[in-house]
């Protein structure tokens, strides 16, 4: 009787399962991939000397400032006295560190003991409570999800004039410039390559004049999706980059620019621009 009791598998309703496990898989997946995202928009990192007390909290600090930064996509509070109070009390941000030595492998020495070698220190914080913070200082967490930056950049430097491309030996400083403004200011990118520019026909001494749409075609199969555009001409005079920036997005254009720096302190100000327009946190151009 038990044997007569017992029904056959339904093939359709056997499928509709699978299906339904797939994309709870999936699900489970985008959703770990996206809290994995927004967990390193909590952490930083910065160089320290040595491991003692004194130093670490220098560098809670600093990253304090990085990680306010990179949440809420507003690069101005670099230079926002309020941040001064926070930094005082930064222990209670922070949920973990830890060090890895610059020096792994080699020997100390007299002059560089334990106490002077270098270490990156790496902080993540408590993300409610850099919410918080975010929250007394009149800023929102930019949750939505950000667009990876198109970056088109013409480096000028006497006779030498070229684009930052992704294969370039020439562009190997700019690039690892760019990538360290990039992950400071929790963005992603793409730049051209060699040959996408020679197709498109695009030069540098053109790059100015070329419409966003017409750039947007050569790295949107990268993913690229917000054109930034920049233009770096060394000033011997200032000893640094007179550097200009531009950007469209959602019908309005953004331009900003500054002058005797470093090339990397111009891509972090590149970035930091785009990221404040894209959160919706203001005009990099008018933003003192």
């Amino acid at each position: 009787m038990a044997a007569l009791l017992e029904t056959k598998p339904n093939p359709i309703a056997t499928f509709a399962r699978g299906v339904v496990r797939t994309l709870l898989a999936a699900a489970l997946i985008c959703c770990s991939a996206a809290m994995a995202a927004d967990d390193s928009l909590y952490r930083a990192q910065t160089v320290v000397t040595g491991q003692g007390e004194p130093n670490r909290i220098i560098g809670f600090g600093a990253c304090l400032e990085d990680v306010l930064i990179k949440v809420s996509g507003q690069p101005m509070l670099a230079s926002d006295r309020r941040l001064a109070g926070f930094k005082s009390r930064v222990r209670e941000f922070v949920s973990s560190f830890d060090y890895h030595d610059q020096y792994a492998g080699k020997p100390h020495h007299d002059e560089q003991g334990t106490r002077d070698r270098p270490y990156d220190l790496t902080v993540a914080f408590d993300q409610s409570k850099i919410d918080g913070v975010l929250a007394e200082l009149g800023l929102k967490p930019w949750r939505s999800q950000r667009p990876a930056l198109g970056v088109f950049v013409e480096m000028l430097h006497g006779p030498k004039d070229f684009i930052v491309t992704s294969d370039g030996t020439q562009s190997d400083l700019q690039r690892d410039a760019l990538a360290a403004a990039a992950g400071k200011r929790g963005m992603r990118f793409v730049l051209p390559d060699s040959a996408a520019l020679t197709r498109a026909k695009v030069t540098a001494v053109g790059l100015l004049k070329m419409q966003p749409a017409q750039l947007s075609a050569i790295v949107a199969p990268q993913g690229g999706e917000a054109i930034l555009v920049g233009q770096l001409v060394w000033d011997d005079k200032d000893l640094g980059w007179a550097t200009q920036w531009r950007m469209a997005w959602r019908g309005k254009d953004y331009t900003w620019q500054f002058r005797g720096v470093t090339f990397d302190e111009a891509f972090r100000r590149g970035v930091g621009g785009a990221a404040l327009v894209l959160s919706g946190n203001g005009d990099p151009g008018r933003s003192k």
